[in-house]
C-alpha cells in the first residue's frame, strides 16, 4: 500500500515539476539508467509523467514504457500528455504494488522519489524483482530513503550496487542490477 497525496498537492508536484525540469538533465538521468531504443521500462510511481513521456521517445515505438502510479490524477495526466504527444508506447497501470507485468518482462525500473511513500517496501521490491529481466537495473532516487537503510532494504529483497552517485548532500542516485 502506498499513501496517497491528496489532489491539490498533485497538481502542486506537478506545477514544480514543469517549472523546476530540464529536459536534458532528465535525458541524462535515462541514458545513465540505461534506457535505450526498444526496452522496456517501467515508471513506478510516475506522477505527472516527468520520466515517462521522454522514455517513451527514447524507447520509440519498438519499446513499451509502463507508467505506474495509485493517483488518479497521475494516470490522467500520463495518459492524456502521451495522447497530445502522439506516444503510442506507453501503457498506464493503476497500482500501488502489482504491476500485472509478467517475470522478467522489464529492462529498466525507474523508482524516483516513491519507495520513502511505500508502506510495504518489501512487496514493492519483491515485485520489481519479479519483473525484471536477468540483467535488468533499479535506477532509483529518493530525497529521504538513501544511505545504508536503502543498501540493507535493497539486499534483503536480492539486489546488489552496481554504481553510486552522489548529486547533492540532499538527493542521491543509485542504480542497481538485479541478483542471481
Amino acid at each position: 500500500m502506498q499513501h496517497r497525496m491528496g489532489d491539490f498537492w498533485f497538481r502542486l508536484m506537478a506545477l514544480e515539476y514543469r517549472i523546476k525540469s530540464r529536459p536534458a538533465s532528465v535525458l541524462r538521468e535515462l541514458e545513465e539508467a540505461g534506457v535505450r531504443r526498444g526496452m522496456r521500462v517501467l515508471d513506478f510511481g510516475c506522477g505527472p509523467g516527468r520520466y515517462t513521456l521522454p522514455a517513451a521517445r527514447i524507447v520509440g515505438s519498438e519499446g513499451k514504457v509502463f507508467a505506474v502510479d495509485v493517483h488518479p490524477l497521475a494516470r490522467l495526466t500520463v495518459q492524456k500528455a502521451a495522447y497530445r504527444d502522439g506516444l503510442a508506447n506507453i501503457e498506464v497501470i493503476d497500482s500501488d504494488c502489482a504491476t500485472g507485468l509478467g517475470p522478467q518482462s522489464v529492462d529498466v525500473v525507474l523508482l524516483y522519489d516513491t519507495l520513502h511513500d511505500v508502506v510495504d517496501k518489501d512487496a514493492v521490491l519483491k515485485e520489481l524483482r519479479r519483473i525484471l529481466g536477468p540483467v535488468g537495473r533499479i535506477s532509483y532516487r529518493d530525497h529521504t530513503l538513501w544511505g545504508e537503510p536503502l543498501l540493507a532494504l535493497m539486499r534483503g529483497n536480492g539486489f546488489f550496487p552496481v554504481e553510486q552517485e552522489l548529486r547533492s548532500a540532499l538527493v542521491r542516485k543509485m542504480v542497481m542490477l538485479r541478483g542471481a
